[in-house]
């Protein structure tokens, strides 16, 4: 869990308006690129041009972001998928 009230008070470029959006836009100048970000972790990123860009650009923001973790929630593998636990239901009356 990220706090993004803290984040956008304490970094001029993170931009955080919970009444209009549920991320906070966090705008990059060099590479130029855009992150939303979003309380539970995930990020967008838009607008860097080449994969190293967008390398740099992550390592940047995640330095910054790191700061800013309030929890850490456990991670899915990929293709992993999370299911509910089963209910268990009474079996039903003939």
């Amino acid at each position: 869990m990220i706090d993004l009230y803290s984040l956008s008070r304490d970094v001029k470029a993170v931009d955080y308006e919970p009444e209009q959006f549920p991320g906070a836009i966090f705008k990059i100048a060099e590479p130029k690129a855009v992150i939303i970000l979003f309380k539970n972790g995930k990020m967008i990123c838009t607008g860097a041009n080449t994969e190293s860009n967008i390398k740099k650009v992550l390592e940047y923001a995640s330095k910054i972001i790191s700061k800013y973790v309030i929890e850490v929630m456990p991670a899915v593998k990929p293709g992993e998928v999370k299911k509910p636990p089963e209910s268990k239901k009474p079996p039903e009356a003939k």
